[in-house]
């Protein structure tokens, strides 16, 4: 059983009205609720939550709720952000969360702000409740650096990666025509990017809606087109396109996810395009790219880093 059901055993109300579940994984049991709403502001997800019959936002809309449901993300602070949304919009709050996700964290912190009326362990996690209360300093704040505007939970929030700002500096100078960003996150390629003035377009494709907000918020340039997408799955004609994609599902390493993203590059390319992109030096995508280009060569990169030009995608 669930830790949501178990609570329910233990004694937290099943809701008979509105039920919002904040950044839930794919598999969280909502069986017992409600006139559910999920608030998944990554795009598989949210559409895995649409295909299952859910209704869904990107994020928490302003209305009452009888019971919210935050779900731990990776980011403590995005997770304390969300919990204190939740609180001033819903009647009762669950918090729920695995153990290397920070639970025992924000259990052990909101013991001192609230009264906790009841708690669940099972698989390493931890679920436990308490009624509305005022947790507004809790609230995240956008935070800015060279220019930039983030916010806590988007990759990246508290500085330029390293790897991206690599890649920024061995974009060629004659960079020219329509050009994607796979992946873009909260705009730094993209800045970089269209500081070249022969980019006649610029589409920035990024999964987390919550990054691409403050994409927008980046870059002011005319030429950039801002979509919520999964970039292994978008259609587009590119001259080039650039890329540090990511490799994780959650916290597990996947390069197989890398390995999308290249593919999918390759296809949307056009037959004399460029792909120009940074991988972790550990990440084996030298096959995949020699499966998708005639021509792959590692450039100038360093002991954490290895950047890829990659030209003239193959056609099947």
């Amino acid at each position: 059983m669930s830790r949501i059901g178990l609570a329910f055993e233990a004694g937290l109300a099943k809701p008979s009205e509105k039920t919002v579940v904040l950044h839930p994984d794919v598999n969280f049991d909502v069986t017992n609720l409600s006139n559910v709403l999920i608030v998944e502001p990554f795009f598989s997800s949210n559409v895995t939550w649409q295909n299952k019959g859910y209704s869904c936002e990107v994020s928490l809309p302003s209305k009452p709720f009888e019971l919210a449901i935050v779900c731990c993300t990776r980011s403590r602070q995005q997770t304390a952000d969300l919990i204190a949304q939740a609180s001033a919009q819903a009647d009762l709050v669950v918090v729920d969360g695995q153990k290397v996700d920070g639970i025992e964290a924000h259990y052990k912190s909101l013991r001192k702000l609230v009264k906790i009326e009841g708690n669940v362990t099972k698989a390493h996690g931890r679920l436990f409740w308490f009624s509305s209360t005022d947790l507004s300093n809790l609230r995240a704040t956008p935070q800015s650096f060279n220019d930039f505007i983030t916010i806590a939970g988007v990759f990246s929030a508290n500085a330029v990666d390293q790897g991206s700002e690599l890649l920024a500096a061995a974009l060629p100078e004659n960079l020219r025509g329509d050009v994607a960003d796979f992946g873009a996150g909260w705009g730094f390629l993209s800045s970089r990017i269209a500081k070249h003035q022969s980019v006649t377009s610029l589409d920035l494709i990024e999964a987390d809606a919550i990054a691409l907000e403050y994409a927008k918020l980046n870059i002011k340039d005319p030429r950039a087109n801002f979509h919520w997408d999964d970039a292994t799955a978008w259609n587009g004609s590119y001259d080039s396109v650039i890329m540090n994609p990511p490799f994780h599902k959650g916290r597990l390493g996947n390069p197989d996810l890398g390995r999308a993203f290249i593919t999918n590059a390759a296809r949307c390319l056009r037959h004399k395009g460029d792909l120009w992109m940074v991988a972790n030096r550990h990440l084996p995508y030298e096959h995949v790219l020699n499966q998708c280009f005639e021509n792959v060569s590692e450039i100038l990169g360093n002991s954490q880093f290895k950047l890829f030009h990659s030209s003239r995608p193959k056609r099947k």
